[in-house]
């Protein structure tokens, strides 16, 4: 079966090695006319690092991250609130990693041209329209550097391409742009002596533009330092579009540079006696701003022999870690569905069945904070929450994105026998 991707991001090329490994040989198509290491620091949780692991990656990952022991959360003085485990700490088979969003994207890129050759991964390439045909699907992408129009043929079609999907547009052309939160969300990395016990991850304040994240993604150059990913929320009034939402994908071009000064400025707002702000902002080269958006949860993901996956399919505000890892996990089950079942309408209903309505779930949840809300609750309650009340409130979480350990743990792979 010849299955085609719409887009070369984490969630496509995590779906071209996972059909790879299936028995498939797709391709993939990505606006981008070179796909970079940019971006910051993301996490993978043990749901996702299972699925790359059995994919063949884990020693790959284990090179280019860290690994998280801890979770903590703090009030905007730095007060604890609530800590737990993280990864093989808590249990789980598998870890949670901290990594630099660009090494990871190289990693997978890497094993797709090793694994499926050189010219897997067509750059340059912007989806125009597709148009259902007898046996599969023609897609038609304006080739930027020619500016010629190329035309592929393909059984399945795979929107992977973002938030601002141009495959999710073609399936629900009525939906309009991506939702906007009214938040901005300032990201650097820089050098800092190491945070606490150097592998935890931290959540200072909780409310959405009212927060600060730091967790470690490296080691830096000096002994006792870590590269630290770091996030500021900053409410902002939203404008009248989201950015990037015309005739052309997101890029890191759309993210607005911010000012050492403005940084300055709002940080001086925090007093967290763990870390020092200053020397963080000091050290950080570049400051970027990302509005905060989502879109709302869709009634179906496939239509005939298109579906989506990742950020295309279920778009979702930063609470829990999740978006990155769903995505991994989305590329394995659908194609073990494309594997199990001869007809791929079905097979695309199947894994529509069995994904869209725990993303569904689980995009409403964040925008109710995800278990954030452990912070926010504590804030109404003058201090921290009775331990059962907050290990409920992350349990619950857990439980709704299918990621506790007992799950993560003991339900059959996905992987195709």
């Amino acid at each position: 079966m010849r299955v085609g991707i719409v887009g070369g991001g984490i969630a496509g090329l995590s779906c071209a090695l996972s059909l790879h490994a299936a028995g498939f040989r797709p391709w993939v198509s990505e606006a981008a006319r070179a796909i970079e290491a940019v971006g910051v620091g993301i996490n993978l949780l043990p749901h996702a690092v299972r699925e790359l692991a059995e994919l063949g990656l884990a020693d790959e990952l284990a090179a280019i991250g860290l690994a998280p022991q801890r979770l903590r959360y703090y009030d905007r003085a730095g007060v604890p609130v609530w800590d737990e485990p993280l990864g093989t700490a808590a249990g789980y088979r598998w870890p949670q990693y901290s990594v630099h969003r660009g090494r990871l994207h190289t990693l997978l890129l890497t094993a797709v041209r090793e694994r499926l050759g050189p010219d897997a991964v067509r750059t340059g390439r912007r989806l125009r329209h597709f148009e259902t045909v007898p046996g599969g699907v023609r897609a038609h992408f304006l080739d930027r550097p020619s500016g010629a129009t190329v035309v592929e043929e393909a059984e399945v079609l795979i929107g992977a391409d973002g938030i601002n999907s141009a495959v999710r547009a073609r399936l629900h052309p009525y939906e309009g742009a991506a939702r906007r939160h009214g938040v901005w969300m300032w990201r650097g990395i820089a050098p800092h002596p190491r945070l606490l016990d150097g592998r935890s991850l931290v959540v200072a304040g909780g409310t959405p533009g009212a927060k600060f994240v730091a967790y470690p993604i490296a080691p830096a150059a000096e002994p006792g330092e870590d590269l630290l990913n770091w996030v500021l929320e900053v409410p902002d009034e939203p404008p009248a579009e989201a950015p990037g939402h015309s005739d052309r994908p997101v890029t890191p071009t759309d993210v607005r540079p911010v000012t050492a000064a403005e940084t300055r400025t709002r940080l001086r707002e925090w007093q967290l006696p763990w870390i020092d702000l200053p020397a963080l902002v000091g050290h950080t080269s570049t400051v970027l701003a990302y509005a905060m958006v989502d879109r709302d949860p869709l009634p179906s993901w496939s239509a005939g022999r298109v579906t989506l996956l990742g950020d295309a399919a279920h778009p979702m505000l930063p609470m829990g870690m999740n978006g990155g890892s769903q995505s991994v996990v989305d590329a394995r089950v659908l194609a073990w569905c494309l594997a199990r079942e001869a007809d791929p309408v079905a097979a695309l209903r199947q894994y529509d069945d069995l994904r869209r309505p725990v993303l569904n779930a689980l995009v409403l949840a964040n925008r109710a904070l995800g278990p954030e809300e452990i912070i926010a609750r504590a804030a109404e309650h003058g201090g921290p929450l009775p331990a059962d009340h907050a290990a409920a409130v992350s349990g619950r979480y857990k439980e709704l994105s299918l990621a506790t350990v007992a799950h993560v743990n003991d339900r059959p792979s996905w992987t195709v026998p």
